[in-house]
């Protein structure tokens, strides 16, 4: 911490004497990582009006992000993709604020664009697929991007299951048994490549427990559990599974770790804003590289 507070005293002086954007942007990263995000937006902003290159532009976008100020996040990512439109993140950091603001649809529609123009980069897919997990009804274009991450990235656990969250929103109450298989494929595939994803383990119980399987959506259950214990979902929909078993004391169990899960929400709100960051800090790290059309 002492490193940086000098650091910056140094870049303010250098600053006094000659005023520049890449100073300003410099220490807007100091004040960031002492923890002083009003100023970091400050010298962010300053850095993007003297320059107003897609770096500067994204990281005051970025910024405004982390610090959950949605609304000026889109307002300066819409202004900056104006002025770079072939910029792939930029359109990513949009996404990402319109998915803060809650408007979902439309940041898909970004989100599936910044995949187009960059297909190998995972970032606009990730993002993509973690709205798609966190919304009642499917995303527009969404499972056709996923459907590309997974085939071009096969052995990406979070590219199968994000795919195949997609075709289980889609095909949902169809009870489609090709389409179960794909989904059970896909998921199955996922826990092998990265046997710590919960979630996957979670979208197996779910999915067969709509087959009526219930001895298996138990054990799937469990292995959520067992990797993540605060999943709350986990829990509730264990209770239901052992609800039709007639395991009424370990139904009523679960239940009750349901509710316990719920009381520490803010510890998962925490924890999905601490995704939300890391996230945005490697879309800092690429290079501003905007691929030709």
């Amino acid at each position: 911490m002492g490193d940086f507070a000098g650091a910056r005293e140094e870049v303010r002086k250098a600053l006094a004497v000659a005023d520049n954007a890449e100073g300003h942007r410099l220490l807007g990263e100091l004040d960031e990582r002492l923890n002083d995000p009003l100023d970091a937006v400050h010298e962010y902003e300053r850095a993007a009006r003297m320059d107003p290159s897609e770096q500067n532009y994204f990281e005051w976008g970025t910024e405004l992000l982390l610090h959950k100020a949605a609304q000026p996040a889109f307002e300066v990512f819409t202004r900056g993709f104006s002025a770079h439109p072939n910029s792939a993140r930029m359109l990513t950091g949009l996404g990402a604020a319109l998915y803060s603001n809650g408007s979902w649809d439309e940041a898909a529609l970004r989100l599936c664009a910044a995949s187009d123009m960059n297909p190998g980069d995972p970032a606009p897919y990730l993002f993509l697929g973690k709205i798609e997990k966190t919304t009642p009804a499917p995303l527009p274009c969404s499972e056709q991007k996923l459907a590309r991450f997974a085939q071009e990235q096969p052995g990406n656990a979070l590219a199968n299951y994000y795919y195949a969250v997609s075709i289980w929103k889609r095909e949902k109450g169809s009870e489609n048994p090709a389409d179960s298989k794909r989904v059970e494929a896909l998921l199955e595939k996922a826990v092998v490549i990265d046997p710590k994803l919960d979630e996957a383990y979670l979208q197996l119980g779910i999915l067969h427990f709509a087959q009526g399987d219930f001895e298996q959506a138990i054990r799937d259950y469990k292995k959520a559990i067992e990797v993540y214990p605060q999943l709350g979902e986990a829990h509730r929909q264990l209770g239901l599974a052992y609800q039709r078993t007639d395991e009424k004391g370990k139904a009523q169990e679960e239940f009750q770790a349901y509710e316990q899960a719920e009381k520490t929400e803010a510890a998962e709100i925490e924890r999905q804003r601490r995704e939300l960051r890391q996230f945005l800090i490697i879309l800092k790290d690429k290079p501003a590289v905007t691929p030709p059309r």
